[in-house]
């Protein structure tokens, strides 16, 4: 029996993580989106004006018998700075921030608990700055944002943003990918 899960996660610019989070086994689903915000069924357009209170996510629909969640947030944590308030790279506003949206208190807890062993760690010279709250209403982005770096990969923003980043994914985490 199957222990289908959703994760909920934010972190700048959704093509990316939905494009790695896809090639991982046991993911079922990486669906580009927009939560937290408070504009109802918001435009890829309303985002980008940045009030809408929104950040880009992917929801993730999981088999924890295959993947943890744990798992999931260490790739998380390798697709994107989350030491950037607001933003990732040239990718700058509230809509770009990292962010967890927990979907039950066992995620909120091991996502804290993950942060705060991350920043044990010292991974990166400046404090992490991921938002970890309750997920709100998860609105998919509009058709042509699912599967977009695997379907523009000469676009200039993939060539030169996302596929570098896939790369280094796929060859990371090879015993971790779809077969």
């Amino acid at each position: 029996m199957s222990n289908i899960k959703l994760a909920t996660l934010g972190g700048g610019c959704f093509w990316c993580i939905e494009a790695a989070l896809n090639l991982v086994e046991g993911v079922i689903s990486a669906t580009s989106g927009y939560s937290g915000g408070q504009t109802p069924d918001p435009t890829y357009q309303q985002i980008c004006q940045g009030d809408s209170g929104h950040a880009e996510v992917i929801q993730v629909e999981f088999d924890q018998d295959i993947i943890s969640f744990e798992q999931l947030l260490l790739f998380f944590f390798q697709l994107h700075d989350p030491t950037q308030l607001n933003r990732q790279g040239n990718d700058v506003g509230t809509q770009y921030r990292s962010v967890i949206y927990y979907h039950d208190e066992e995620q909120k807890q091991l996502a804290e608990s993950q942060i705060k062993e991350l920043t044990n760690l010292k991974i990166w010279d400046n404090p992490i700055v991921t938002e970890v709250s309750p997920v709100s209403v998860f609105y998919p982005a509009e058709a042509y944002h699912q599967n977009y770096a695997n379907e523009n990969k000469e676009q200039a923003y993939c060539a030169i943003v996302v596929t570098p980043k896939l790369e280094k994914f796929k060859y990371q985490f090879k015993d971790y990918l779809k077969t």
